[in-house]
């Protein structure tokens, strides 16, 4: 998962170059955010292959429509997650659903459990990834580098109290991924239209 953030003027001209069709445009894109569709659809889904075409789904979606991008929600990369986690665990509930029909096995209530718990895993991780970079570095080092707030300050080049302060915030904005849950289906209520 790339920790660089996207300037706004990329995001503009990224939109805009979009909207004007430019298949290069689409390349690039893809480019920067396939990898991070594809983590946050693989968190929810549990399989390489729904994964893949949660990827192909989100960037057909953002083809035929760059215009649903709105700047005063957030960076192009929250965006993009965001639409990746949705459509994600929308396909997990109409997977889960389906084998519930199928099988008859389990109950209507075990698989919302199994969905929700889907949901805040990819609330958790959408989160993490929208959040400003000073804030994400700090919980990367603490989380997967098992660093304290001292040596995530000396890491980071910041005083003790700014790390601190950064880890407060992000763990702040973390606990709120089970308070808020996701919601389960893409924009319009059903799949994004036809895949590239």
């Amino acid at each position: 998962m790339a920790t660089k953030d996207t300037p706004p003027r990329w995001d503009r001209r990224m939109q805009q170059r979009l909207a004007r069709g430019e298949a290069a445009a689409l390349g690039e894109f893809y480019d920067r955010f396939a990898s991070l569709v594809h983590s946050l659809a693989h968190r929810v889904l549990d399989d390489d292959e729904a994964a893949d075409q949660v990827t192909r789904e989100v960037f057909g979606y953002i083809w035929e429509n760059p215009d649903a991008y709105d700047p005063k929600q957030g960076n192009m990369r929250a965006w993009v997650a965001r639409l990746a986690q949705r459509q994600a665990v929308h396909r997990l509930r109409q997977a889960e659903a389906l084998a519930f029909a199928e099988s008859g096995e389990g109950t209507a209530e075990e698989l919302e459990q199994k969905v929700r718990r889907a949901s805040v895993a990819a609330r958790a991780d959408y989160i993490v990834t929208s959040m400003p970079t000073p804030l994400r570095q700090a919980l990367e080092l603490a989380y997967f580098q098992r660093r304290d707030y001292r040596q995530t300050a000396a890491d980071l080049g910041v005083t003790e109290d700014e790390a601190r302060r950064r880890l407060r915030l992000g763990l702040q904005l973390l606990s709120t991924a089970n308070t808020r849950p996701l919601e389960g289906s893409p924009p319009g209520g059903g799949g994004y239209g036809r895949t590239p």
